[in-house]
Protein backbone atom coordinates (compact mmCIF):
# COMPACT_ATOMS: atom_id res chain seq x y z
CA UNK A 1 0.00 0.00 0.00
CA UNK A 2 1.14 3.57 -0.67
CA UNK A 3 0.01 7.03 0.35
CA UNK A 4 -0.76 9.40 -2.53
CA UNK A 5 1.50 12.47 -2.34
CA UNK A 6 -0.66 14.15 -4.98
CA UNK A 7 -4.19 13.46 -6.22
CA UNK A 8 -4.24 10.43 -8.52
CA UNK A 9 -6.68 10.21 -11.44
CA UNK A 10 -8.53 7.02 -12.30
CA UNK A 11 -6.96 5.25 -15.27
CA UNK A 12 -3.49 6.72 -14.77
CA UNK A 13 -0.57 4.30 -14.73
CA UNK A 14 1.59 5.38 -11.80
CA UNK A 15 4.92 4.29 -10.41
CA UNK A 16 3.72 4.40 -6.83
CA UNK A 17 6.66 2.86 -4.98
CA UNK A 18 10.25 2.06 -5.80
CA UNK A 19 10.68 -1.60 -6.61
CA UNK A 20 7.03 -2.09 -7.53
CA UNK A 21 5.72 -2.22 -11.10
CA UNK A 22 3.46 0.63 -12.27
CA UNK A 23 -0.14 0.34 -11.06
CA UNK A 24 -3.21 1.49 -12.98
CA UNK A 25 -5.28 3.60 -10.57
CA UNK A 26 -8.84 2.23 -10.41
CA UNK A 27 -10.44 5.17 -8.57
CA UNK A 28 -9.65 8.84 -8.13
CA UNK A 29 -7.41 8.94 -5.06
CA UNK A 30 -7.30 12.17 -3.04
CA UNK A 31 -4.03 13.60 -1.71
CA UNK A 32 -2.82 11.66 1.38
CA UNK A 33 -5.25 8.76 0.84
CA UNK A 34 -4.05 5.20 0.44
CA UNK A 35 -3.85 3.09 -2.73
CA UNK A 36 -3.23 -0.65 -2.92
CA UNK A 37 -0.01 -1.63 -4.70
CA UNK A 38 -0.99 -5.31 -4.74
CA UNK A 39 -4.21 -7.19 -4.12
CA UNK A 40 -5.31 -7.29 -0.48
CA UNK A 41 -7.61 -10.10 0.59
CA UNK A 42 -10.62 -9.71 2.86
CA UNK A 43 -9.45 -9.87 6.48
CA UNK A 44 -5.82 -9.08 5.70
CA UNK A 45 -4.16 -6.33 7.74
CA UNK A 46 -3.79 -2.83 6.31
CA UNK A 47 -0.30 -1.54 7.06
CA UNK A 48 0.45 2.19 6.96
CA UNK A 49 3.97 3.44 7.69
CA UNK A 50 4.85 -0.01 9.05
CA UNK A 51 1.97 -0.23 11.55
CA UNK A 52 -1.31 -2.11 11.23
CA UNK A 53 -4.23 0.34 11.13
CA UNK A 54 -7.06 -2.01 10.25
CA UNK A 55 -8.21 -4.96 8.20
CA UNK A 56 -9.71 -5.22 4.72
CA UNK A 57 -13.50 -5.58 4.88
CA UNK A 58 -13.58 -6.81 1.26
CA UNK A 59 -11.08 -7.95 -1.37
CA UNK A 60 -9.17 -4.88 -2.60
CA UNK A 61 -7.55 -4.84 -6.04
CA UNK A 62 -4.16 -3.36 -6.88
CA UNK A 63 -4.75 0.29 -7.80
CA UNK A 64 -7.89 0.63 -5.69
CA UNK A 65 -8.57 3.39 -3.15
CA UNK A 66 -8.03 2.09 0.40
CA UNK A 67 -10.10 4.07 2.89
CA UNK A 68 -12.91 3.80 5.44
CA UNK A 69 -15.30 2.32 2.87
CA UNK A 70 -13.26 -0.88 2.56
CA UNK A 71 -11.24 -1.19 5.78
CA UNK A 72 -12.22 -1.68 9.38
CA UNK A 73 -10.19 0.31 11.89
CA UNK A 74 -8.11 -1.26 14.65
CA UNK A 75 -8.86 1.75 16.84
Amino acid sequence: MAVALQPLVRGAACQLAEGHPPVVVLNDIPFTHKVALTAIGRGEPIIKYGSPIGSALVDIQAGEHVHVHNIGSNY
